[in-house]
């Protein structure tokens, strides 16, 4: 705001106050919306923290199960085993608001199935075979669960950046331009007045 586009008047200053008073409200409110942002962003990063654990634990389980039944039944065994599964998992997405932010919620059906459900016969393969499609049961509930949390907390993340943004805007550059602005009206006035008082004291010595 350059100070030379600036009318020194009594109504653009009490324009100037007003806008004022509007941008210190809405940088307190949207401080409180930052630092409530970090806080569940930092709710979000310890689950994500747990997630990523439990992640690579099922990971690592079910790589070990898979070399198991390869050994054991041959990797042809497992595969017809893994082919022979019809009943795909299904997800479906939802959404839910944190703090005005709108996060995914991620659900599955068919995930975790029973013996009799995974399609592939009892006869003809080992119990190895179940210990890995449960393996791979648990891996894929994890995927879906690390998915959710891992978007929640990038959603987050973005809106507390676009908020430290605005909030930064508003104490360091708007509210000190207009301050600057209010400040400049108020010493304008105050000269254009003493300036009238001179003027009216020169008039009232010419007419004694």
């Amino acid at each position: 705001m350059a100070l030379r586009d600036i009318k020194p008047t009594r109504s653009e200053l009490i324009n100037i106050k007003r806008r004022i008073k509007l941008s210190e409200r809405g940088y307190n409110i949207l401080k409180m919306k930052r630092d409530g942002l970090i806080l569940e962003f930092f709710k979000v990063l310890q689950q994500a923290k747990d997630s990523r654990g439990a992640l690579l634990e099922r990971y690592t389980h079910a790589m070990e199960m898979i070399a198991l039944a390869e050994t054991v039944e041959g990797a042809i065994g497992v595969k017809a085993a893994a082919l022979s599964t019809a009943d795909i998992p299904a997800i479906s997405l939802k959404s839910k608001n944190i703090m005005g932010v709108v996060v995914p919620e991620i659900e599955a059906s068919s995930v975790r199935k029973g013996v009799l459900d995974r399609g592939y016969g009892m006869l003809g393969t080992s119990a190895v075979i179940d210990e890995t499609a449960e393996a791979f049961e648990d891996l894929l509930e994890a995927i879906i669960e690390a998915a959710e949390i891992e978007t929640t907390m990038k959603r987050l993340l973005d809106e507390i950046e676009g908020t430290k943004r605005r909030v930064n805007a508003l104490e360091f550059k708007v509210i000190p331009e207009l301050t600057e602005a209010r400040d400049f009206i108020k010493m304008r006035l105050d000269e254009m007045e003493r300036e009238e008082l001179f003027r009216l004291k020169k008039i009232k010595a010419r007419s004694a």
